[in-house]
């Protein structure tokens, strides 16, 4: 008896998909057969040869468990970065094609995990639970998948939140030399998300294992490891594993983007991971390009970069927030790093070691700094106020380059001087103490309207202490004005002024 039509075609269908199977699993035990051997090993990399069916940046295993990723492809061998110790390697060892791309685990069972970018936990807390492992390299979302950056970032420093302001989904590059405290701008940055549902991820790349541990510390100090992860790639680490570190953490940031989660991603720093390209460059004997580093260091990092940004609605409306590290010699912003960082970024914020020297921190030179979204991301609140400010702080610090000189100064850029003065003092912060909005706005607005002027500097700590404590005072329905990013109506500003004027009377100097 002849089958109906609808059971052979249920019939050669199943028979077909289970050949496809078959002839799929073939092909795949044929390439992981696939046996090459080492022609050469060089410190983080190995030429090899016989893996004629090897891709760009396939995973190939070594005998000894040592594995390494594709990344020269040449007539006759491969060059290989090696993402561990090639200590026990050398020539004619066997080397086995997988016929996969590097990928890491991903998932919530992350979170409050230090990890290295292999996935391997880190912190004794047993194996990291995952939903799945996804390829560290991916295309970044195309502009038409992209909405515009409107949304703030609050980083709980009033000289950012104010004058260099930050939104969700912009990359913000922080800059500056050595020791003038952009890991502790990015902590506090951390530190203020608790509770306000946006996920972190801090990459550590070519650190010292005690400066990681003391960020590890404070963060869990602060309670935010709970909605942090850690991914360390330590500077005595392979240069493979410090180069592949910040697209293995951008792809476990991208998996909370695409959840419709906002995330923060802080890279620190990048100057380290171009080091280890051009290390890696070099030993593979790719030709140098401009002050030896490889012609295509820019790329490395736009395409690493280009993957921060804000998601459509209905792509889940998710937003990935980078601020990369990097770290200047002697002040030079036009060095090759710096400049390709600049130019990638949505702006920088440039840490100065004069003013670090000083004690002014954050040691943010204003003048120096810009956020290229700017006010669009910033609450109304704010805008009432930072314009005056920043100007009023440009003019001071002008004058104040003047008054160097012994030159007698009028009436007018006496009063201007002594306002920029209140302005520095106000700006000033402790750092890990990020200062919540409704605070911010009522010292920032007072120091707009002038009214620590009359204050000696001596005072100003306890004159701003007392302002912040009495902005809790202010009516609810202006507090929450404010954190809906409404614009404050005069009467509001009114309000908050004749608050100030109470408090502040009593730390005025007797006449």
């Amino acid at each position: 008896m002849k089958a109906p039509n609808t059971e052979l075609s249920a019939v050669l269908e199943t028979t077909f998909n289970s050949f496809k199977q078959a002839r799929d699993e073939h092909e795949q035990q044929l390439i992981l057969r696939e046996v090459g051997t080492v022609i050469s090993v060089n410190t983080g990399v190995a030429s090899v040869s016989g893996l004629s069916s090897a891709g760009f940046e396939e995973i190939v295993k070594f005998h000894n468990g040592l594995s390494g990723v594709v990344f020269n492809l040449e007539e006759e061998e491969i060059g290989v970065i090696l993402l561990g110790d090639s200590a026990d390697l050398s020539a004619k060892t066997e080397v086995k094609s997988t016929g996969r791309v590097m990928d890491i685990c991903v998932g919530e069972g992350l979170l409050g995990r230090v990890l290295d970018p292999l996935g391997k936990p880190l912190d004794n807390q047993g194996p990291i639970k995952y939903s799945q492992r996804m390829p560290i390299e991916r295309e970044s979302a195309s502009i038409m998948d992209r909405a515009p950056v409107t949304v703030p970032m609050q980083t709980g420093l009033k000289v950012v939140d104010a004058l260099i302001p930050i939104g969700q989904g912009q990359r913000e590059l922080i800059l500056g030399d050595r020791q003038t405290g952009k890991t502790a701008i990015a902590l506090d940055t951390i530190i203020n998300q608790k509770e306000k549902d946006i996920i972190c991820v801090y990459c550590a790349i070519g650190q010292r294992s005690a400066s990681t541990a003391g960020v590890i510390a404070r963060l869990r100090e602060h309670g935010a490891m709970d909605y942090t992860v850690i991914v360390v790639a330590e500077g005595n680490e392979a240069p493979g594993i410090q180069y592949i570190a910040p697209y293995a953490a951008t792809t476990i940031a991208e998996y909370f983007m695409e959840q419709g989660r906002n995330v923060l991603i802080i890279y620190d720093d990048l100057t380290h991971h171009a080091r280890a390209y051009r290390e890696l460059s070099l030993l593979l004997r790719r030709p140098p390009g401009r002050e030896a580093y490889p012609g295509d260091i820019f790329y490395i990092h736009s395409r690493l970069l280009e993957r921060a940004t804000h998601l459509r609605d209905d792509l889940g409306g998710g937003s990935l927030t980078a601020l990369p590290i990097i770290e200047t010699e002697a002040q030079n912003l036009s060095a090759y790093i710096p400049t390709n960082l600049i130019s990638i970024t949505d702006g920088q914020i440039y840490l100065s070691p004069t003013l670090f020297q000083k004690g002014i921190l954050p040691a943010v030179d204003v003048g120096k700094s810009v956020s290229r979204v700017g006010g669009k991301t910033q609450l109304a609140a704010y805008r009432a106020v930072a314009g005056d400010l920043k100007l009023a702080y440009s003019q001071f610090e002008e004058l104040e380059s003047f008054a160097r000189f012994g030159t007698r100064l009028d009436d007018e850029s006496r009063r201007k001087i002594e306002h920029g003065q209140r302005i520095r003092s106000c700006l000033k912060q402790a750092a890990l103490q990020p200062i919540p909005v409704i605070e911010q706005i009522a010292v920032l607005l007072t120091l707009s309207k002038g009214l620590f002027d009359d204050i000696s500097l001596d005072n100003m700590g306890q004159a701003e202490k007392a302002i912040r404590k009495g902005a809790y005072q202010l009516p609810k329905a202006i507090q929450e004005r404010i954190l809906r990013g409404e614009k404050m109506s005069q009467e509001n500003q009114d309000k908050i002024i004749a608050m100030a004027v109470d408090i502040l009377s009593q730390f005025q100097d007797p006449k």
